[in-house]
């Protein structure tokens, strides 16, 4: 099923994607982010919940509640509509320990660009990100906005393990990772900054749509800003777009 400009596939009878593209691209995005925000505001039957991603939004649905084909077709028709978010947004300021034993890849990353240390980290927190999504595990913010001048093929041999509050790059995308998990990224540094609070509301720090900037600290800064955010007390600064 197609409509202007985008395409429906069908996830089973509980669900279908809508797509807009094949690629990472901004606009591709903003169509993503204006119908996510359009399906709320219109709460259509049956629809329990949507999850945007770069390119596509998916729709998981009740079949007993709904017509799944009237549901998609109406769905599809909203997609149409749909050319950029309009919703506001914020940029979030993120403090960000470079190098080191915070980001053991920054040295081998700026020897592949033929580029000091200094030089990656100037590059890196120059960029005004966008969260295109959340996903993969629980906050994990997928960025878009990397210089190309950083992007690199990911890690031969992933890592079984890497620290909660990794800042990365990987491709032509960066990360800020919210868990410790596995990862096949390089890791330029590290914020003490919380971006998944399961006991919060909204447990997530970040919404798709958010603007990030990195602000480059001292290591010597770590403890007392790690200290704050266990304590509940946020230092990442917020403004609104």
């Amino acid at each position: 099923m197609e409509g202007p400009d985008a395409r429906l596939l069908w996830c089973g009878d509980t669900a279908f994607t809508i797509t807009f593209g094949d690629s990472i691209d901004d606009a591709l995005t903003s169509r993503v982010l204006a119908l996510d925000g359009l399906l709320k505001e219109v709460a259509l039957p049956g629809l329990v919940e949507v999850v945007p991603t770069y390119r596509s939004l998916t729709v998981h649905l009740d079949p007993i509640a709904v017509d799944p084909a009237r549901l998609a077709a109406d769905v599809l028709a909203l997609a149409g509509r749909c050319t950029t978010a309009s919703r506001p947004t914020r940029i979030w300021r993120i403090p960000v320990v470079y190098g080191g034993a915070f980001g053991v890849d920054l040295d081998a990353v700026a020897q592949r660009h033929g580029l000091t240390p200094e030089a990656v980290i100037a590059c890196h927190a120059s960029g005004d990100y966008r969260v295109a999504m959340l996903g993969f595990l629980p906050g994990y913010a997928y960025l878009s906005g990397l210089d190309p001048r950083l992007a690199l093929p990911r890690r031969e041999n992933p890592r079984s393990a890497t620290p909660a509050g990794t800042i990365s790059i990987g491709g032509a995308q960066a990360l800020v990772a919210s868990i410790a998990a596995p990862s096949g990224w390089h890791l330029l540094g590290r914020t003490p900054v919380r971006t998944f609070r399961p006991e919060a509301d909204p447990i997530f720090l970040f919404e798709p749509g958010d603007r990030v900037r990195f602000v480059p600290i001292d290591p010597d800064r770590w403890d007392d800003l790690d200290r704050a955010e266990e304590a509940g007390d946020c230092v990442a600064e917020s403004i609104s777009a």
